[in-house]
């Protein structure tokens, strides 16, 4: 069975005011359909770098990165939320549709129907500072 997802070497380097910092040395990794993954270690060992460089959010220093198809979206939950705090719950969760330009009655009705399923359809026209740590991460 051919991965989905084949890393190799993979590194990632930072630079700061003492010189260079690796945050990613040479990780080798290979992700199968229908697999369930966990990345676990202590602060600092890397894990939201590397999440970071496979959604391209930040470029690799070394390595190769290997999709099966060019079509592939990664995404994760960030530690800290970031929702705008003038926005309320409802305006934070309709922002992506808002910059994609898919905001529609029926994207709308979409999410109200999302935040109901996850116990916040109360909470949609509060601000963030509204809600506890949990809530706010499920809004994200």
């Amino acid at each position: 069975m051919k991965p989905i997802l084949r890393i190799r070497n993979l590194k990632k380097n930072y630079q700061d005011l003492d010189g260079e910092v690796e945050a990613l040395g040479g990780i080798d990794l290979d992700v199968y359909e229908g697999e369930l993954l966990s990345i676990v270690g202590p602060s600092g060992c890397g894990k939201t770098s590397l999440l970071s460089v496979l959604s391209n959010l930040e470029e690799k220093s070394n390595g190769n990165i290997e999709f099966e198809n060019d079509n592939i979206k990664i995404g994760y939950m960030l530690q800290k939320d970031a929702l705008f705090p003038w926005r309320t719950i409802l305006e934070n969760c309709l922002i992506g549709l808002e910059i994609q330009n898919n905001l529609t009655e029926e994207t709308k009705n979409k999410v109200i129907e999302l935040l109901n399923t996850y116990g916040l359809g109360d909470f949609m026209n509060k601000y963030p500072s509204s809600l506890s740590g949990g809530m706010r991460q499920r809004v994200g």
